[in-house]
């Protein structure tokens, strides 16, 4: 898993949805706080079963396509390594394993023609594409439930909107930044909920930033704006940016916006902490495999100031992980479902071009290559999440 949300802002944005109950003053309930000790295991145990529980929602997408596309499964499983138990039928083998860290379900003839008609590798483009994406659609669809329910108790929603400057900020004014403006992209990336201007502007290189913003109902586009870090209120590289909240009324309609929102901040989050992988401004460090999630949902609950508050925290990190799995199985990486539905495309296109297919031993030893190298990969984040744990 990788994002850039962090433990305050997870449980900020639980709260943010529910004004009674925002958390100030790191307030806990004295009846909580003392329960905490044995709750932490009952902490972990639920981040095991939720991550099982998305695995397994990933692995029931491709299984019920790859059914209602008549491709035989020949195994169900999930969980990865030695098998604990299984169940045979006719024609497909489900299975319980070890290791909570992924899951599968093999399609016959998925690396190579097996010479079933009912095999992957005999249907068309379109079936293909729908079984491999089945997995992390479902995924998606998860995340958007958990969403849904946290958000249908809601008493309001909140955005980022400018609430002041400090002392000798340059650019107030019609040409620049005025108090009450809403936020809408920072650096093109859109800024849907409250918090996100602050997390998109700690990324900035503070050479200037292009800012969007709505005022007076308009949008105003800000390219360039030379909005420089310096001293403000006696203290080092800030931007003497205030920046508030604004309270959206619920109603039905607000409520399925919101729920989108979140959706699409979620998705966000994924691209642009990929970006920022990339640009070097996030290390490998931040990824986070099995162990890390369990870790941070126990720190997330016991972070907590009640239980009802534990119980949302963890749903919305539950869904933040369901859309993030969504999003990374999506990737053009080989042995990954993207890397596969890549290599759906190139076939397509040379095939179109070449009146031939890439033959598929080529394809099965990339994707066999690439997978060792995820297996291994996972290994190492595993190991580095265990050192946080016990540093």
């Amino acid at each position: 898993m990788l994002t850039v949300l962090r433990l305050e802002q997870i449980m900020q944005s639980t709260a943010n949805c529910f004004k009674n109950e925002r958390i100030e003053d790191n307030y806990k309930d004295p009846s909580w706080e003392g329960a905490l000790s044995t709750m932490i295991i009952v902490f972990a145990l639920v981040a095991v079963f939720i991550f099982g529980f998305l695995v397994a929602i990933h692995e029931v997408g491709h299984f019920l396509a790859a059914r209602l596309c008549g491709v035989r499964v020949n195994e169900f499983s999930i969980g990865m390594g030695p098998c604990l138990w299984h169940r045979e039928t006719d024609e497909t083998q489900y299975s319980i394993r070890l290791l909570p860290i992924g899951g599968f379900c093999a399609l016959e003839g998925q690396d190579e023609d097996s010479g079933d008609r009912r095999s992957f590798n005999r249907q068309s483009f379109w079936k293909k594409f729908v079984i491999l994406s089945a997995g992390s659609f479902m995924n998606l669809l998860a995340g958007m439930i958990i969403i849904a329910m946290l958000f249908a108790g809601a008493s309001g929603f909140y955005v980022d909107q400018i609430s002041g400057f400090s002392e000798g900020f340059p650019l107030e004014g019609e040409s620049g930044l005025m108090v009450g403006d809403v936020f809408y992209k920072v650096d093109g990336w859109r800024t849907y909920l409250r918090g996100d201007a602050a997390m998109l502007l700690s990324f900035n290189d503070g050479q200037g930033v292009d800012i969007e913003v709505i005022r007076n109902g308009k949008k105003i586009v800000l390219e360039d704006l030379p909005l420089y870090r310096g001293t403000y209120d006696g203290q080092s590289g800030r931007f003497g940016l205030l920046i508030g909240e604004m309270q959206i009324p619920t109603s039905f309609l607000t409520k399925l916006r919101f729920i989108g929102y979140q959706t699409l901040d979620f998705i966000q989050q994924m691209w642009f902490s990929l970006v920022q992988l990339v640009r070097g401004t996030m290390g490998v460090k931040e990824l986070s495999g099995p162990v890390g999630i369990v870790s941070i949902i126990t720190e997330v609950g016991t972070a907590s100031e009640s239980a009802v508050s534990a119980a949302r925290n963890i749903a919305y990190f539950a869904a933040l992980i369901a859309i993030n799995l969504a999003v990374m199985n999506m990737l053009p990486i080989p042995a990954l479902d993207g890397g596969r539905i890549f290599f759906l495309l190139v076939d397509a296109v040379v095939l179109l071009l070449f009146k031939r297919k890439v033959p598929e031993k080529w394809q099965a030893a990339i994707n066999a290559v690439c997978f060792m190298l995820l297996m291994g990969m996972m290994v190492l984040i595993t190991l580095h999440d265990v050192t946080k744990l016990i540093m």
